[in-house]
């Protein structure tokens, strides 16, 4: 496995940003890479960080705006090749359905419960590591 991964986050809440880090430490479980954090605040920063490259999973939040995380999911499903997996923050469990609708490859709750967040980001980091 990678010493290190990447992990982009998506909400225009600084305070949900946070809590992402929080939830995540150093690494979100003793098997998976340390994490490094890209923090975007726009679409626009998510689009271009996500063509820059280099991003090993997404964290979006369903309930950011001006556009919603489902919402960027889709779009990057759409348009980024080889999109990274995408871990979907989402207001309440009834609206797992939306996430599924998104394409994201997992989805959350907020707020961020940190044994939760970190299993299902460590379950991702080492779903792209098999795949890389």
């Amino acid at each position: 496995m990678q010493a290190t991964a990447t992990v982009l986050v998506y909400s225009d809440d600084a305070g949900t940003r946070e809590q992402v880090r929080l939830a995540t430490g150093r690494r979100p479980a003793q098997d998976a890479p340390v994490v490094e954090f890209v923090e975007c605040a726009t679409p626009a920063a998510v689009l271009k960080e996500l063509d820059r490259g280099g991003i090993d999973v997404c964290v979006l939040d369903g309930e950011a705006v001006p556009m919603g995380g489902m919402g960027m999911c889709r779009q990057i499903k759409d348009e980024v090749f080889r999109c990274p997996p995408v871990l979907l923050l989402i207001g309440r469990p009834q609206d797992a359905w939306l996430a599924t609708w998104s394409r994201a490859d997992a989805a959350v709750t907020l707020p961020v419960d940190p044994v939760e967040f970190a299993s299902a980001l460590a379950s991702l980091l080492r779903r792209k590591a098999l795949v890389a």
